[in-house]
């Protein structure tokens, strides 16, 4: 591992963590030229699992795309490094378990959705107008309908 300052090879571990619930491990290393820390992450590969996007042309899997999809679906939310970084290992685990080589941002899409309102109402809303391609306020409408009858139902037990 070349350090990224310096660019020597010459460094060595000084702590080793589990990471992404568990499915990578991050290392904090040390340069021994120019003394410099730097971290370095591990994953599993597996076979690459191409995504099918709407215009039929097939790319890898981008799971820092992915991140970035929903990071900016959760800006100024309370939800934490940790809860984004499970969700996405969450999201990669289920795409890998399908056993599917490809699979279609539909059904990434379906999934981040499920998850994303487990985590936080208003990170699953801005998630899904930008998958859905909200045009108007009758799409923010029709899609917090449903939510707000469950919160509505929530409140009147409470209330009971």
């Amino acid at each position: 591992m070349k350090c990224p300052y310096c660019h020597s090879d010459n460094n060595s571990v000084i702590d080793t963590r589990p990471g992404d619930e568990g499915f990578s491990i991050r290392r904090r290393r040390v340069c021994k030229s120019c003394r410099k820390r730097f971290t370095t992450f591990e994953r599993i590969e597996v076979a690459t699992v191409r995504v099918i996007k709407k215009d039929g042309t097939r790319v890898p899997f981008d799971r820092e795309k992915l991140r970035r999809g929903v990071e900016r679906a959760c800006w100024k939310r309370p939800v934490s490094e940790g809860q984004i970084s499970a969700l996405v290992a969450d999201v990669e685990t289920q795409l890998e378990n399908e056993g599917e080589i490809e699979i279609t941002t539909r059904a990434i899409g379906q999934t981040v959705m499920r998850l994303l309102r487990q985590l936080d109402d208003v990170a699953y809303v801005r998630f899904a107008s930008v998958y859905r391609k909200f045009d108007s306020v009758e799409d923010f409408a029709r899609e917090l309908a449903p939510m707000l009858e469950v919160s509505r139902k929530r409140s009147r037990d409470r209330g009971a």
